[in-house]
């Protein structure tokens, strides 16, 4: 679990951000290009859904996850770093968070909130804490 979480942090403000958070960890497997979209997401503690969305932009790059019955039609974001391995033959994502802790990241809106850097940054401190 904790192979993909980094140590290196930058201090903004009081708050603590992963600088690696928005992007792919090389050990994950991820190739620029690949396509996730339909791929089951794949927590620490069980399945929260298949990726509706995703994006490889240099320190933005992040997972939009369709939670299905989990959290009835809500959509979840997950930073790129939080991923451990894609499996492309079982079409998975694998995780470092538990379930919880995507149930209690800040809500997301992907009609309002996909693109929103400053969203993105409230986004980045959450997940960042939680390394």
């Amino acid at each position: 679990m904790g192979a993909v979480r980094s140590s290196r942090r930058a201090k903004e403000g009081n708050s603590v951000v992963s600088e690696e958070i928005w992007g792919y960890h090389p050990a994950s497997g991820y190739q620029t290009g690949t396509d996730l979209i339909g791929f089951k997401v794949e927590a620490t503690d069980g399945s929260i859904g298949k990726i509706d969305k995703h994006s490889d932009d240099v320190g933005a790059a992040h997972l939009v996850v369709d939670t299905g019955a989990w959290i009835f039609g809500k959509h979840v974001l997950l930073p790129a770093g939080t991923i451990t391995r894609i499996d492309t033959a079982e079409r998975k994502v694998y995780v470092d968070r538990t379930k919880d802790e995507i149930k209690d990241a800040p809500e997301f809106d992907r009609d309002k909130h996909t693109g929103d850097p400053g969203y993105l940054e409230q986004f980045g401190k959450y997940y960042g804490q939680h390394m």
